[in-house]
């Protein structure tokens, strides 16, 4: 039996400069971190030797190629693990929800695979195969971030560059500074499911549009502007950032926000917060705000009709927790 544990991410700002069609030209770089959310992903031998997937639904098949989950098929496919095997999947957060799930969803299972043939995955193995899994085979509307991030952990600016390669730099916080900072961040569940294909497919697409690229590229020089005040151990402005950001976010496409959306992040607010964001794609899912610590009960009071999700940051990326 092997067990793998691969944590969730919020990212802060820079979503979207991890397509091709804008690094590629001018670079890009995303300010994200694990949280303490995961997925896990269960590897047994099968009694029968058939395939048995339990997820959301059950699968039993003869082989790999007869697996309707395109995402599991491809990972048994890309670490060569050809039958014989039970899979059993296990979150602490629902699908759909912008915190990085799908690909957490496929680091852990590339990790899990890779341990059960008796393999030790680097995490640059795992991040790099997860985008070859999801982007190329998967043909997924999506960037780079997810799958590093799940596969590496920690607080981190990660940096695309124009070649395709991909930098991670450590965000060095004192242990008070980053207590601080946890102390300000609140996440909500609006109640919202999307399909962020949808919403990616639109963002993507209108990167062609000069208005559109050009809420890029501010939104590259946003993302430097908060690394380089993070590294002064600086976080006042933190939740203007993140405001200033989910400006520049919401005009890549009009499918990343929505009136209620809306009506939730203007009544917070009203309610104290200096700042926030919809998690990932965009929406729906989590609402994510930055709030001073002697506003919050009022802010958790009138919020009250969404279900907040209390979190912390984490350091660690996808590891095995079980092995027998």
């Amino acid at each position: 039996m092997i067990m793998s544990k691969t944590p969730f991410r919020l990212s802060f700002v820079g979503g979207g400069t991890d397509f091709p069609d804008f690094y590629r030209k001018e670079g890009g770089g995303v300010i994200s971190t694990t949280i303490n959310k995961y997925v896990y992903v269960g590897v047994h031998p099968s009694f029968n030797g058939k395939i048995r997937l339990q997820y959301s639904v059950f699968e039993e098949v003869e082989n790999v190629e007869d697996i309707q989950n395109t995402r599991i098929r491809e990972c048994m496919k890309k670490t060569e693990v050809d039958g014989g095997i039970e899979l059993h999947f296990l979150s602490d957060i629902p699908t759909k929800v912008g915190l990085g799930g799908s690909s957490s969803f496929t680091v852990g299972l590339l990790n899990a695979l890779y341990a059960y043939k008796g393999k030790i995955a680097r995490p640059e193995t795992l991040a790099k195969e997860a985008c070859e899994v999801e982007i190329n085979a998967l043909r997924e509307p999506i960037g780079k971030q997810d799958q590093y991030i799940s596969a590496y952990g920690g607080f981190k600016y990660i940096q695309f560059n124009r070649d395709d390669s991909v930098l991670l730099n450590h965000l060095i916080l004192n242990c008070e500074l980053r207590g601080e900072l946890e102390k300000r961040l609140l996440l909500f569940y609006t109640g919202i499911t999307r399909d962020a294909s949808s919403v990616l497919t639109d963002q993507k697409k209108n990167i062609k549009k000069e208005r559109e690229y050009n809420s890029l590229k501010k939104l590259n020089e946003l993302t430097m502007e908060v690394r380089k005040y993070l590294g002064k151990e600086d976080i006042s402005r933190f939740g203007e950032m993140l405001h200033e950001g989910w400006k520049l976010k919401k005009s890549l496409s009009k499918k990343i926000s929505n009136s209620e959306i809306d009506k939730y992040y203007e009544k917070a607010l009203n309610l104290g917060a200096k700042g926030g964001k919809i998690a990932g794609a965009g929406g729906g899912g989590f609402l994510l705000l930055y709030c001073e610590p002697e506003k919050q009960e009022n802010l958790r009071r009138g919020l009250n009709d969404i279900k907040e999700t209390p979190f912390r940051f984490t350091f660690e990326g996808s590891n095995i927790i079980y092995v027998e």
